[in-house]
């Protein structure tokens, strides 16, 4: 699918890897709605980006908020050709620890946003994307969500994660096959260790210890490197019901 002139909503798109997806979309002629819960940076990146670009304030696994986004999204921009979920939460913690169990809470809340969350926003914008006018290969839009290298070899003290993430896998290839009459494709990128915000948070002693596993190039991943493969999949209509991973070839340790 050509991304010019096309509608991408971007969940996550304030900062980080969805941040990335929206200047690229944007930049190749594209215009993107930015689902965040950020709003200073969100609207500031929207008003950078200028009339291509608008800002809604938004919690993923929250129903009305998502079907609001939407909603101004069509209105504003026009119809949703494109979903791109990169909202996601990555809080450590072991599952037994030294105050004892965790709190299911802590695990309910990583799931609901990375999983739920995502499922959330998917289900919502199909029904918008349904009603496209289908291209000459009848396709009506594209669906990229974000899951983790945590998803295959999730590391001591990732569990809630690392089930978020492996959720997102697991619905790729159904999704994929139950959208495949409406003419929209699913495709899910597992990034291995990203220059993010949410990796920023760690001790410099740890990103290095983390970079040092990464067989090549020996580096983090950037955030444009993440958007690049976004734009090729929406761009490829072969790829569909497939995670690829985006990783350097790492494999992660048990810590």
């Amino acid at each position: 699918m050509d991304i010019t002139g096309m509608t991408a909503i971007v969940t996550g798109g304030a900062s980080g890897l969805g941040e990335a997806c929206v200047r690229r979309f944007i930049n190749d002629g594209a215009k993107a709605a930015i689902l965040d819960f950020d709003e200073t940076r969100g609207r500031q990146i929207a008003s950078e980006l200028g009339d291509a670009a608008i800002f809604c304030r938004t919690d993923v696994a929250d129903e009305q908020s998502v079907q609001e986004a939407i909603r101004n999204t069509v209105t504003l921009l026009g119809n949703i050709r494109i979903v791109v979920n990169c909202a996601g939460i990555a809080p450590p913690k072991k599952v037994f620890g030294k105050n004892g169990p965790m709190p299911i809470e802590d695990f309910d809340r990583v799931v609901r946003v990375n999983l739920i969350g995502t499922m959330n926003v998917i289900r919502l914008a199909a029904r918008e994307m349904i009603g496209n006018a289908p291209n000459e290969d009848g396709e009506r839009g594209v669906v990229i969500n974000t899951a983790s290298i945590a998803a295959f070899e999730g590391q001591i003290g990732q569990t809630a994660y690392a089930a978020s993430k492996a959720g997102v896998v697991g619905m790729t290839l159904p999704l994929a096959r139950e959208f495949a009459d409406y003419g929209i494709r699913v495709v899910t990128i597992a990034p291995g260790l990203f220059e993010t915000p949410m990796l920023a948070a760690l001790p410099e002693k740890a990103k290095a210890a983390l970079t040092e596993m990464i067989p090549f190039p020996r580096r983090l991943g950037r955030s444009p490197e993440y958007a690049r493969l976004a734009k090729h999949i929406i761009e490829n209509p072969l790829l569909n019901g497939e995670t690829i991973r985006l990783d350097s070839a790492i494999r992660m340790a048990a810590r």
